[in-house]
C-alpha cells in the first residue's frame, strides 16, 4: 500500500465560540457565482477557481497556494459518482496536524490553462471550505499565473511570457521553495523574515522565532490574548493573537495585522521553526483590489487595496 504524504495549510481560527473572519456562504442569495471574495471588516476573503473535473462542471475548488495537492469534498466525488478508496490513501498535513483521507481517481482536472491527467486525489471535508467543492492546491506549479480581480468577481489561471507582467501593477520578487511554496522575504518590526503566500488560510499566522524575535515590542503592549486554531485534523493548536508591527515587503508596508503566534504542526512540515516565518493569509492577501501570483516569473503583483495596506 502506497501511502502520499500532502501538505495542507487551510485553518480556521477560533476564540471561545466566536469565529474571525468565516467563510462567506456558498453563494449570494440571488445565486449569483461568487469567485473573488475580497477581505472586508466583516468578513475574510477567498479565492475558488472555476475547475472541470472529467468533462463536467465548472465547480468551484478553493484556490491554496500552500496546499501541495488538490483535493475533493465527499458530495463532489458522490457527483462524479466516483468511489473513494483506502487502498490509496493520502497523509494530509496541515496547520494543526495530520489526517489520513481516502482518495478518488481523477482522468483530467483542467483550470484555465492549468490541465493535469491521471491522478488521485484526496477526499477532504473541512469547515474552512465553506461550500467549496474542494481545493485546487497550487503549490508546485511551475508555469502559471494566477490573477484575482476581486472588484470583477474574476479568477484566471494562465501561462505568462517569460517576464511579463500585468501593467498597472506593483510587483515583488518571490522566491520558490523546493516543496513548491512561494515565499517572499520581509520585514516585521525590522525583524528579518520568511513569509509563506498562503491563500488558503483564513489569518495570518506567525512561528515562535518570530514571537520571540518580537518579545521586546510585544512586551509593552496589553496582556497575550490565547485563541484555538483549527486545521484539516481534530486536532486543536493553541495560539496566542497580537497586533503585528508594520510588516514592509518590497514597496508595500502593511499595518493592523492581527498575528496568531504558535508552536504550530505546519512549521514543521515546512523545517521552518528554527528562523523568523510567518504565513501571509487572506486577511492581508485579499484586502487588495487585485492580486497576482505567478510561478513561472516567480513575482507577486498587487493593484490598490481596501484595507490594511499602508
Amino acid at each position: 500500500m502506497r501511502i502520499l504524504r500532502i501538505e495542507w495549510a487551510l485553518l480556521l481560527v477560533l476564540s471561545g465560540t466566536q469565529a474571525f473572519g468565516n467563510p462567506p456562504p456558498a453563494g449570494p442569495p440571488d445565486g449569483t457565482v461568487l469567485f473573488a471574495s475580497p477581505t472586508r471588516k466583516d468578513q475574510i476573503g477567498r479565492i475558488l477557481a472555476p475547475v472541470m473535473i472529467n468533462g463536467r462542471g465548472p465547480f468551484r475548488l478553493l484556490v491554496d497556494t500552500g496546499a501541495s495537492y488538490s483535493t475533493v469534498s465527499p458530495e463532489l466525488a458522490a457527483t462524479l459518482g466516483l468511489e473513494s478508496s483506502d487502498d490509496y490513501p493520502f497523509v494530509v498535513n496541515g496547520v494543526t496536524g495530520s489526517v489520513r483521507a481516502p482518495s478518488v481517481p481523477i482522468d483530467v482536472l483542467k483550470a484555465g490553462d492549468l490541465e493535469l491527467r491521471s491522478l488521485r486525489l484526496p477526499v477532504i471535508w473541512a469547515p474552512i471550505m465553506g461550500g467549496a467543492d474542494g481545493i485546487l492546491g497550487a503549490a508546485g506549479l511551475r508555469n502559471e499565473r494566477i490573477m484575482v480581480e476581486f472588484t470583477r468577481n474574476r479568477v484566471t489561471i494562465s501561462r505568462p511570457n517569460i517576464g511579463l507582467a500585468p501593467r498597472g501593477f506593483q510587483r515583488i520578487r518571490a522566491k520558490i521553495m523546493e516543496n513548491g511554496l512561494m515565499t517572499v522575504d520581509v520585514r516585521v518590526g525590522g525583524v528579518h523574515a520568511i513569509a509563506i503566500v498562503d491563500t488558503g488560510a483564513e489569518r495570518s499566522l506567525g512561528n515562535p522565532a518570530l514571537r520571540e524575535a518580537l518579545r521586546h515590542w510585544q512586551s509593552s503592549r496589553k496582556a497575550p490574548n490565547f485563541t484555538d486554531v483549527f486545521g484539516t485534523s481534530s486536532d486543536i493548536a493553541r495560539g496566542e493573537r497580537g497586533l503585528a508591527p508594520i510588516i514592509e515587503f518590497g514597496p508595500l508596508k502593511l499595518i493592523d495585522v492581527d498575528l496568531i503566534y504558535g508552536d504550530f504542526h505546519i512549521f514543521d512540515v515546512w523545517d521552518l521553526q528554527k528562523r523568523p516565518a510567518m504565513i501571509l493569509g487572506m486577511d492581508v492577501l485579499g484586502t487588495v483590489r487585485s492580486l497576482g501570483i505567478d510561478f513561472r516569473n516567480r513575482e507577486l503583483y498587487f493593484e490598490g487595496a481596501y484595507l490594511g495596506v499602508g
